[in-house]
């Protein structure tokens, strides 16, 4: 939701002419208010895709604590990737030479920031998978860290 106020701001006509119909958004409502409501939608299910090999690599954590504590790392490392990312992606140039290869709907009027806000979204997809495999990364080695930690301690 935070991150399509940012794409919203950076190409408000990628709403208006994509993901407001695609969703169906009422072009009454708020603008930013549609803007998250695109966001949640979107986005709900990468929590699942994201949040389930998270969480069951934290069950073999040895303590309830220690599996809320490293979840909830890996959950941030996750968000912060994605985000960076994503945000990154506005940064890289885009050659209006190269427009034609990007499907614009009629009636665009910001063919540049239509085609940055959607290359932020779809960076971001790609950000996640990358966000999951370090996640994945520091789970693993958390779990066991935290398997040697008690078995030395109970020797």
């Amino acid at each position: 939701m935070v991150h399509n106020q940012i794409s919203y701001t950076v190409g408000p006509d990628y709403f208006h002419a994509f993901k407001f119909p695609q969703f169906n958004i009422a072009e009454a409502l708020p603008f930013r208010v549609g803007a998250a409501i695109v966001g949640w939608r979107a986005s709900w299910w990468m929590g699942i895709v994201i949040g389930v090999p998270i969480a069951a690599i934290s069950l073999a954590m040895p303590t309830t604590r220690q599996m809320v504590r490293t979840f909830l790392r890996a959950s941030l490392l996750i968000v912060g990737i994605t985000f960076a990312l994503g945000v990154a992606s506005l940064f890289v140039p885009v050659d209006p030479a190269q427009f034609h290869h990007f499907r614009v709907p009629p009636g665009v009027t910001d063919v540049p920031g239509f085609i940055r806000a959607g290359l932020m979204h779809n960076t971001s997809y790609c950000a996640g998978m990358i966000g999951l495999g370090a996640g994945l990364i520091y789970m693993i080695v958390a779990v066991i860290r935290a398997r040697r930690s008690v078995g030395n301690t109970a020797r």
